[in-house]
């Protein structure tokens, strides 16, 4: 009998994630026991069949979930046969070519949209797309505002209200129950005291609901928050015009200015961060950046950034800021609104999360 075909990959996919145990081969023989091939066994197969030089692009276009669930099939998957690939690329061969299909997503067309438009033009496009902030349906509802959200699920069974309520943020969720009428309330949280684990195509049936029936029309009704765009604004001056807008704002209109302070990410917000979220921070900045912001930063905060690093790297650290020696209020600030332009950079990506309550606004990773 001859020997199976053996075909040896790099062990990391092209985006450095684990793509296969160290020295695991896709065999292709018949050695190897055959059975039917599941989901995301089938791209995994796919993938590794396409090797590293056709298998790039198609990376390249994965978010970091999909590359992760990808990645952990590829490490799961264990021999394949020869029957096992044939049939897999007779049915991936005949399924594109009998439907033709091809499949849009947010950042598909995003990167469509910045080919001929200007970043402006499309940040504006794809902010009313995407409706209010957040990675998935139930983060985006976690962002929309409890009676708006409360005045939709009123109209909803009750059992449907506690399957989204478990789903969101638990200090949303509050908010909302707070908002419903007295006597749904109650019966939604016995609901959420019995709510037993949800079938998945129960869930996927709701949040396909959740989408086309109320976020895409939100989408498109729901003015942004004027304070938190204001907010946005604070954070992109200097300090010293800040502090001048601020001054003249808690003398017109207190409440208005207070309402922004709580919307507004600084640099000293970081001091916030846990552990394991400022230490990615760290890894992700320039050092001289770091160096630069920390010279005009107060004691607490100087005290925060090297806790969370070796000794060798805080006094090297420190080491820089002392070689700097005087260096401009208008630097620091730059540095100090890149370090904060990088943490919310992580934060989009879904590297470190930013969290941020009512009554504390922790950040955590």
């Amino acid at each position: 009998m001859a020997a199976p075909a053996q075909v040896e990959y790099d062990n990391r996919t092209p985006n450095g994630a684990i793509a296969a145990e160290p020295g695991r081969q896709l065999i292709v023989g018949q050695d190897a026991t055959q059975r039917a091939l599941r989901g995301a066994e089938k791209a995994a197969v796919l993938l590794l069949a396409l090797g590293p030089d056709y298998g790039k692009p198609i990376f390249e276009e994965l978010d970091e979930l999909e590359i992760k669930a990808l990645s952990r099939a590829m490490v799961q998957l264990g021999p394949i046969t020869q029957e096992m690939l044939d049939d897999l690329m007779i049915e991936f061969v005949t399924t594109i070519s009998s439907t033709g299909t091809i499949s849009g997503n947010t950042d598909t067309t995003e990167r469509l949209l910045l080919s001929f438009l200007p970043a402006d033009r499309v940040d504006s496009i794809m902010e009313e797309i995407r409706g209010p902030a957040g990675r998935n349906i139930w983060e985006k509802l976690s962002n929309v505002q409890e009676d708006v959200l409360a005045a939709y699920l009123k109209n909803e069974y009750p059992q449907t209200i506690a399957v989204v309520l478990s789903k969101i943020a638990p200090d949303h969720a509050s908010k909302v129950l707070a908002v419903l009428p007295e006597e749904l309330a109650m019966n939604v949280v016995q609901r959420m005291l019995g709510l037993d684990p949800v079938q998945k195509e129960i869930l996927e049936k709701i949040e396909v609901t959740l989408r086309t029936e109320f976020m895409s029309t939100l989408s498109h009704t729901k003015r942004r928050d004027s304070h938190e765009q204001m907010a946005e604004i604070f954070n992109s001056f200097d300090r010293q015009t800040e502090a001048r807008f601020m001054t003249n704002l808690e003398d017109m209109n207190r409440d208005d200015a207070e309402r922004i302070k709580a919307l507004m990410f600084t640099f000293e917000d970081l001091t916030r961060l846990e552990a394991s979220a400022m230490q990615t921070l760290l890894q992700r900045m320039d050092k001289r950046d770091t160096a630069l912001a920390l010279k005009g930063a107060s004691e607490p905060i100087k005290t925060f950034f090297f806790a969370n690093m070796s000794a060798r790297a805080a006094k090297l650290l420190r080491d820089d800021m002392e070689a700097m020696g005087s260096v401009r209020l208008k630097d620091v600030d730059e540095a100090q609104a890149r370090v904060v332009a990088t943490a919310k950079d992580l934060a989009a990506r879904g590297e470190i999360i930013i969290l941020k309550t009512k009554s504390d606004d922790q950040m955590v990773a």
